[in-house]
């Protein structure tokens, strides 16, 4: 009887954790689309099964550089949150790729803020407990 309701835990667990997966890649995703729209790229829904079968023919969630009468555009399949291709030009690329570099800059500085939040004095720290952090147990320091 345990045995049963650990693999049902297990399995609700396993079951959970892929939906928190999803959600996050959606989240990100979504992140994604809303700095190609301020960049200038355009939504085009994918509503018939033409357009839906070609959309397909890319991958997912990448950019594809393609021309037409010697234009250059870029398109970006969404076909999980808005079942849509995205459309810009040259200009709307390079707006994207400058506001995703700063977002990525913004995350960084976010991300080391809260790692020097976490920082701890060592005056604040016992080691005591641990055996110093020169030597005890933990013989690599």
């Amino acid at each position: 009887m345990k045995s049963r309701s650990a693999k049902l835990l297990t399995t609700l667990a396993a079951v959970v954790m892929a939906g928190s997966a999803l959600a996050a890649c959606q989240s990100t995703i979504s992140n994604k689309e809303d700095l190609l729209s301020a960049a200038g790229f355009t939504p085009k829904v994918a509503s018939s099964p033409a357009q839906i079968k070609q959309m397909a023919t890319l991958p997912p969630h990448k950019f594809t550089q393609l021309s037409k009468n010697g234009k250059t555009f870029y398109v970006y399949p969404d076909p999980t949150v808005c079942k849509c291709l995205y459309v810009g030009n040259q200009q709307s690329f390079e707006s994207y790729q400058q506001m995703a570099f700063q977002q990525h800059l913004a995350n960084e500085q976010t991300m080391a803020a809260m790692i020097n939040q976490q920082v701890v004095e060592d005056e604040q720290w016992d080691w005591g407990p641990w055996g110093g952090p020169w030597g005890g147990a933990w013989g690599y320091w």
